[in-house]
């Protein structure tokens, strides 16, 4: 049976009140499913974003155009690769509506694989968003 997941639409992202995270909102669904599932993916601005974009990009500048730009593409992929992760991790076996949250506190552990990520896609992302925004 084929238990891969697809992801059918996302929308965000949206900036969660009381906390420092965007979050992307992804409809996923498995053959096995009669309905696809919600699944709200949290990216923590400091502890996650603020920190693989450093790592990818370096102590870069440019206009609050581009930084946003920049912040709203890898917080999309940060959340694209968690999901991976969550699911990899069985965060999303049953099928139920599901929040993966930042990867701090009790899920830290999960941010080493996210970290490992960025450091694989580091030139492809850097290629991706010189294209976008022409630093």
């Amino acid at each position: 049976m084929d238990t891969r997941i697809k992801i059918t639409d996302v929308t965000g992202p949206y900036r969660e009140p009381r906390e420092q995270v965007f979050s992307y909102d992804y409809s996923i669904q498995r053959a096995s499913w009669p309905t696809a599932q919600a699944v709200r993916v949290k990216v923590a601005i400091p502890e996650e974003l603020d920190v693989l974009r450093v790592k990818i990009l370096g102590e870069i500048a440019g206009t609050p155009g581009q930084q946003l730009m920049i912040s709203k593409f890898l917080s999309r992929h940060i959340a694209d690769e968690k999901i991976r992760i969550a699911d990899a991790d069985g965060m999303l076996a049953e099928r139920r509506d599901t929040v993966v949250d930042p990867f701090t506190g009790p899920l830290d552990h999960l941010f080493a694989r996210l970290d490992v990520w960025a450091r694989e896609q580091r030139d492809t992302l850097r290629a991706e968003i010189k294209t976008l925004v022409g630093l």
